[in-house]
Parts: structure tokens; C-alpha cells; sequence
């Protein structure tokens, strides 16, 4: 399943920098200037999840094995977006180039500048309130234009238009280091300002994600512990991402590998098999289902002795969490 989020904001509030962070490697080009990024950079970023690491644990011992099988986590693909302007709806700056690229995506992460940098050149960035405003001002002002056009050529088809206003959002505050240890009263504080949920707000320093990215994990884990935070922003960042798409992930485990696969909250076994291959989907028998907890204590083969694997039709709602797997036919 491909979902992506774009990351947007006022030039130089930080986009490259963090993308940068995200795939722990330089994919995009920095620059202190507006317009540095042009074409729109994209990374395909694993969801932390630890389950997998007992998937993988728990099919060792349950099936003798002699190696760990591989873990596969789930993604998120980020793109990051050049930077809107005031006027970008009209064809400023490189403004249609940009609307049409995240006109492409699932979800919209806002980035605004909270961090204090008198050598960072600022390139319109007033206040994060303002910059929000101006950013879905011109989002706001394309999805007009979009339903105008429509209404010129008498296309009655409003419901399907691919507008901006339909996608949801995140607000990641790029904060200075020392502002991280509030993190929860910022994002308090600025989903009240901005009037977002703040379920979908994220206090993260790019400059510290950047460098935490050089670091080997131990490191990376006690500088955040000498910051004095327990998760890097990325982290947090990536799980309310995917949580903001509605999703969530069920489970496979066999010697080959364990594997998070992703699906939208409410759909069925039928519809998680076509995940995996549309194939499964079209031949579709039945989901052998275990709830994670049981799998972890017994395997597949004990857990079916012990009748915790429940055999579930092709309208069962998958749950998060849930290891399946999949009957099909020839």
C-alpha cells in the first residue's frame, strides 16, 4: 500500500534538513537560500516497531531455527516538497510546479520554524501562526480555483476533486535544542494557536535529528537521554504520520521473514491479503488469525494446539496488531 506525506512549508524552516534526518543519509540538497529544493525528493521511511523483533525472536524458538528471520518493517513515503510563498496559488515562485506535487500525496505535514537562527536567512518566515496561515491560505485559494474550473466546464463531480482540504494534516515545529525538553507544552500550546488537534502536532529539532542520523543507535540513545527525551521527534513524528492516514499494521511471521504490512483502520481479511498480492485477494480461502500477545508465547504450531488461532472469513475486520495467515486457493 503506498501512502505518502509531503512535507511543505515557507522556504528555509528546515524541509531538507529534516528529510535529510529522515533517511539518515543526504538525499536532498541543503542550501541556506529559498528555492534550494526544486524537484521534490522522495524517501520511503520504516515505522519503529518493535513487535517485529519479538515476531522474529518468538518463530525462532518456535520452529528450532537456528537464525532470527529478517524483520520488514512497515513505510511511510515522505516527500519533500520545495518551499510555498505568498502567491504560490497564482504561479509565484515556482508555485504551480508545487501544487501539483502535493496535490499527490496522502497526508500534508506543515513544517514552521519555532528555532531561533539569526543566520538562517528567514526568506518571508514571520511568526509559525502566520506561516501556517499563509501556506494553507494558498492551498486554499488552489482548491477554489479547482472547483471554479469545474464549474466553468458544468462538472457537477464535486465530491471526487482532488483538493487539499481533503488531506490530512501534521504540524512538525522545528524548535531549537533546548526547547525540546518542553516538547509537550509546545505542541499543547501551538495546536491551540494554529487550531489543530494536537494529536497532530510534533515538537522536533531538525538540526538534532540531523545529527543523531551520524550516530550508531547506542549513541544516538544516550545523547537523546542527555537532551533529556526519551524518542527521537523523528520517531514520534513517523507513528503520528501513520496514525494520522488512519492506519494500522497486522502481522505475518515464518522463517523467511516477519513483516508489518499496512491497512486503513476498518477493512477486512479479504482486503489485507490483497496487500500482500493481489492474487490473495482473488483467491482468497480463509485468515488463520492470532492476537499478538498468544503468538509471541506459543508459535504457530503450539498456539494452533492450544486453539488460540481463530479461523476468520473474508469480511473479519482486521485488528492492529493482528498475525494472520492467509489460506488460498489455486
Amino acid at each position: 500500500m503506498g501512502l505518502s506525506v509531503g512535507i511543505v512549508g515557507l522556504p528555509n524552516v528546515g524541509k531538507s534538513t529534516l528529510f535529510n534526518a529522515l533517511l539518515k543519509k543526504q538525499q536532498a540538497y541543503v542550501a541556506n537560500f529559498p528555492f534550494a529544493t526544486i524537484e521534490p525528493n522522495v524517501g520511503i521511511v520504516p515505522v519503529p516497531d518493535n513487535r517485529l523483533k519479538q515476531l522474529s525472536q518468538a518463530v525462532k524458538e518456535s520452529e528450532n531455527l537456528t537464525f532470527f528471520p529478517p524483520e520488514v518493517p512497515a513505510v511511510v513515503q515522505f516527500v519533500d516538497i520545495a518551499g510555498l510563498i505568498a502567491g504560490a496559488s497564482k504561479g509565484e515562485g515556482l508555485g504551480n510546479k508545487f501544487l501539483a506535487h502535493i496535490r499527490e500525496v496522502d497526508a500534508i505535514c506543515h513544517v514552521l520554524r519555532v528555532f531561533s537562527d539569526p543566520d538562517v536567512v528567514k526568506a518571508g518566515v514571520v511568526n509559525p501562526r502566520s506561516d501556517f496561515e499563509t501556506v494553507k491560505t494558498e492551498l486554499d485559494l488552489a482548491d477554489l480555483e479547482t472547483t471554479e474550473s469545474h464549474k466553468k466546464k458544468k462538472n457537477t463531480d464535486f465530491e471526487n476533486l482532488p483538493l487539499f482540504s481533503k488531506k490530512p494534516i501534521l504540524i512538525a515545529l522545528n524548535v531549537d535544542e533546548a526547547d525540546l525538553k518542553s516538547a509537550t507544552e509546545l505542541e499543547d500550546k501551538y495546536a491551540k494557536e494554529l487550531g489543530v488537534n494536537k494529536d497532530a502536532v510534533v515538537a522536533i529539532s531538525a538540526k538534532v535529528e540531523a545529527e543523531l542520523s551520524e550516530l550508531s543507535e547506542e549513541d544516538a540513545k544516550e545523547y537523546l537521554k542527555n537532551l533529556g527525551v526519551e524518542k527521537s521527534g523523528l520517531e514520534r513524528l513517523i507513528k503520528k504520520a501513520f496514525s494520522t492516514l488512519g492506519l494500522i499494521t497486522f502481522l505475518t511471521a515464518g522463517e523467511k521473514e516477519v513483516r508489518a504490512w499496512t491497512l486503513r483502520r476498518g477493512e477486512t481479511a479479504l482486503r489485507a491479503s490483497g496487500v500482500i498480492h493481489s492474487d490473495f485477494e482473488k483467491n482468497f480461502i480463509k485468515a488463520d488469525v492470532c492476537d499478538f500477545d498468544e503468538f509471541i508465547k506459543y508459535g504457530w504450531k503450539k498456539a494452533r494446539e492450544e486453539g488460540k488461532v481463530r479461523s476468520e472469513g473474508r469480511d473479519y475486520i482486521v485488528k492492529d496488531g493482528d498475525v494472520i495467515e492467509f489460506k488460498i486457493g489455486v
